[in-house]
């Protein structure tokens, strides 16, 4: 098949996917995810349909809550349903994706991560607004690039049919949402093959009847609640496996081979570093350039953060790690750690204590912040990091990228090093 390339950005490369594979499209403008539905509002109002012949309705509301109020309800009434937002916007979005998913109906926002408005506002990007909302019981899937962006948006769109766990696709706001990039466009014969019309079907039948009288919403007292809380755990764990054989289903269709933990570097790497979103290239070029100088180093690139699949994240690693930098783009002031530092500690203490690790040492695992607001990520402080672990004492909970003159939390960076 003959696919077409195109110089696009991350938002016209999810905007493409999520109007062909959707039937509602309620949005709510916000920086910088504005770009989708504009997009989204263009190709309907130019009466382009879906990928089944359908012209996707796209509606303004008057809020991000409003927007997401509407993807219940239009999911509730059994139309393929979508949402884009970012930062307070997201947050704003919670209290009904806390419904979407304890009612296990498939959805995916398209989320271009966002910092949050703390000290001050920030339009930029980073990962504090999608890190709110890991305890909602939405799948979490992670886009590094532009192509990312559009593969993984088909990706998650088949993952939620067969799991029935909503999806939140984030990619991080401006750093991809307006990279542009040259990416092989997905056509919609791709987007045929990828979609299971069998599911569709099922999302169909779940909707809202009076042929079919059903009941929800109800509230629940102590004697229940627990109980029905703990219903879904099945649909979680095979979240990681659905995906997994999606991703091995788009390979077969596209070409491009995709896994929930992507490690590059070398085989008998001793030091290896922990990063999701657009760092992870930064990162990748910098081990890359690293190798070649003959040092053992990797980097293990989260994509899918929620849920956390431990077996196949330490199975990720080389059995020869010794030591492990785990960075998030995100700060949870007063807790021990960020939140994918502490998943990477959490999940090799359970590994360990399972005999399931490929290691037989506990690693050195030290977490820090990097890229708040889209601060600079350089090649340079990737090494920064990398140095940090060979210190005679390693910090930890550390800084990368500015100067901490207050609580001196910072790396020192070498900036002479570039690729």
């Amino acid at each position: 098949m003959t696919r077409k390339m195109v110089t696009i950005d991350g938002n016209t490369a999810a905007a493409h996917v999520a109007h062909a594979t959707n039937e509602v499209i309620a949005i709510y403008p916000i920086t910088p995810s504005s770009t989708m539905g504009e997009i989204s509002d263009a190709k309907s109002a130019a009466s382009l349909a879906n990928i089944w012949g359908t012209v996707p309705s796209v509606t303004e509301m008057q809020s991000e809550g409003g927007a997401s109020g509407a993807v219940h309800g239009a999911l509730a009434a059994g139309a393929l349903t979508t949402t884009f937002t970012a930062s307070q916007g997201l947050l704003l979005m919670i209290p009904n994706m806390y419904k979407i998913a304890g009612e296990l109906t498939p959805t995916v926002f398209h989320v271009t991560a966002r910092s949050l408005a703390c000290q001050a506002l920030s339009i930029f990007g980073d990962h504090s607004d999608v890190m709110a909302c890991r305890q909602t019981g939405f799948a979490m899937l992670c886009s590094s690039n532009v192509q990312e962006v559009m593969d993984f948006a088909l990706i998650a769109q088949q993952a939620t049919l067969a799991s029935r766990i909503p999806f939140v696709h984030f990619f991080d706001g401006f750093r991809t949402s307006h990279e542009i990039q040259k990416v092989e466009e997905l056509t919609f014969d791709d987007m045929r093959a990828m979609i299971d019309n069998d599911l569709v079907a099922a999302h169909k039948a779940r909707a809202l009847s009076p042929d079919r009288p059903m009941i929800c919403g109800t509230a629940q007292n102590p004697d229940v609640y627990f109980q029905g809380r703990e219903t879904v755990n099945k649909y979680y764990e095979a979240v990681p496996s659905i995906v997994e054989d999606t991703m091995k289903k788009f390979n077969k269709i596209v070409g491009r081979d995709y896994k929930l933990f992507e490690y590059v570097g070398a085989k008998n790497a001793e030091k290896v570093l922990v990063i999701m979103g657009s760092g992870s290239d930064t990162a990748h070029d910098t081990v890359n350039a690293l190798l070649a100088k003959g040092e053992k180093v990797g980097v293990l690139k989260v994509h899918l953060f929620r849920p956390f699949s431990i077996d196949r994240f330490v199975n990720a690693l080389p059995a020869t790690v010794k030591k492990i930098a785990v960075l998030d783009r995100t700060k949870e002031p007063g807790g021990p750690g960020e939140p994918l530092y502490m998943d990477v500690r959490t999940a090799i203490g359970d590994a360990m204590g399972r005999g399931k690790a490929p290691f037989k040492n506990y690693p050195l695992i030290v977490g820090g912040r990097y890229g708040l607001g889209s601060k600079e990520f350089t090649p340079a402080m990737v090494k920064a990091v990398f140095d940090n672990l060979d210190a005679a004492e390693p910090k930890n909970s550390f800084t990368v990228g500015i100067i901490d003159d207050v609580t001196n939390t910072s790396l020192d960076v070498d900036d002479s090093f570039n690729l």
